[in-house]
């Protein structure tokens, strides 16, 4: 997919990840839709705020309205709220599925008529390693990071027809918010991760493993697992 020209709507877009793919879109000559709960908190140059609550579909269907020359979706917007599956609160772990796989999975059905009928496009969501890699003290996001790993499977041969791609970008832990309890030494840059996404958007990559643990933890997926 050729960004320059693009329309885009990026998710989560204020901070983190998601404010580096709506600075990267911009600076290829893309229009970012740049897209949070709150876009008063939206800062970057050269964007459009959106108001989107992805565990709101009132908020998703009012955004498709306004973003109605959409090309491309980026649904970045997550959440980890740290729970277990055994005894986490269950309001929590309803929360991460809320939004990891609902929102995604709302979104895209929202979006994925008006890129169409615009000629095309894409769809990048953004997953993670625990998509892969399921931890019992982070069990509640692996879960909903897994479920999206199978709605970008599915999407992808679904919406093919309608010239949309789907991608889902693997990665680890980044130097964000999300992340900010994590040794230094294990993030990734943001802005390199952002590149990567981008290119393998413009390439039509379906799976896109933006570090050697991500990329280890895929080969691994055919091993036996084993008791800890």
């Amino acid at each position: 997919m050729e960004l320059k020209n693009a329309v885009a709507v990026v998710t989560g877009a204020n901070r983190g990840l998601g404010r580096h793919l709506a600075a990267q879109l911009v600076e290829r000559g893309a229009k970012v839709y740049a897209a949070a709960r709150r876009p008063e908190t939206v800062d970057l140059p050269g964007v459009t705020p959106l108001i989107l609550d992805v565990t709101d579909p009132s908020s998703i269907r009012a955004a498709v309205d306004v973003a109605s020359d959409v090309s491309l979706l980026i649904n970045n917007a997550g959440i980890s709220t740290g729970s277990s599956l055994m005894t986490g609160d269950l309001d929590a772990v309803r929360l991460e599925m809320e939004t990891n796989f609902y929102g995604p999975l709302t979104a895209t059905r929202a979006f994925a008529p008006v890129i169409a009928s615009n000629g095309g496009g894409a769809i990048l969501n953004v997953l993670s390693v625990l998509s892969w890699l399921h931890p019992a003290q982070l069990g509640s996001y692996a879960a909903s990071k897994a479920a999206a790993w199978a709605l970008t499977d599915a999407t992808r041969e679904e919406l093919a027809p309608l010239g949309i791609t789907v991608s889902g970008l693997y990665v680890g832990f980044m130097d964000t918010d999300m992340a900010a309890s994590a040794p230094t030494d294990m993030k990734s840059d943001p802005a390199d991760i952002a590149a990567q996404a981008l290119y393998g958007i413009e390439t039509g990559l379906p799976e896109i493993l933006a570090d050697d643990t991500t990329r280890q933890v895929k080969r691994s997926l055919a091993d036996v697992p084993t008791l800890k």
